[in-house]
């Protein structure tokens, strides 16, 4: 899966919370944030003249809009791992939840597992296609 079909399935997966999301996915969707925010902060700085301190309105546009669509990749990754998406809340322990959170996310996926069968291009396909 490369970046822009990513992003896409991202987005055309909005709100879809149930299913699994596979290691690009989430990463290259991490990346899209990541480079759009740095963007838009940069535009709303040069529009605006505003200082990090001040709130950037396209940038906090953007978070609001990828909000959802953030929370649901990572939820369907936990999923790709064999994990609960309720273990999406560990976010709210400060540095070792996020420590944790971002190890699972690096891990690969696990086979069929009770969210569903492998996604397409998962690792457990890739690996059975090389065998």
């Amino acid at each position: 899966m490369g970046f822009q079909e990513a992003v896409a399935a991202c987005f055309r997966k909005y709100v879809t919370f149930s299913g699994r999301a596979t290691r690009p996915e989430y990463w290259y969707f991490a990346l899209f944030i990541f480079l759009a925010s740095i963007g838009l902060n940069i535009i709303d700085t040069m529009i605006f003249g505003t200082d990090y301190d001040d709130p950037s309105v396209f940038s906090g546009i953007f978070s609001l809009a990828t909000l959802l669509p953030s929370i649901s990749v990572s939820v369907r990754r936990l999923h790709d791992i064999g994990r609960s998406g309720w273990w999406w809340w560990l976010w709210l322990v400060p540095i070792l939840g996020w420590i944790i959170l971002i190890y699972w996310a690096c891990q690969p996926g696990t086979g069929p597992n009770k969210f569903g069968p492998v996604p397409k291009g998962g690792a457990a396909e890739q690996a059975a296609a090389y065998q």
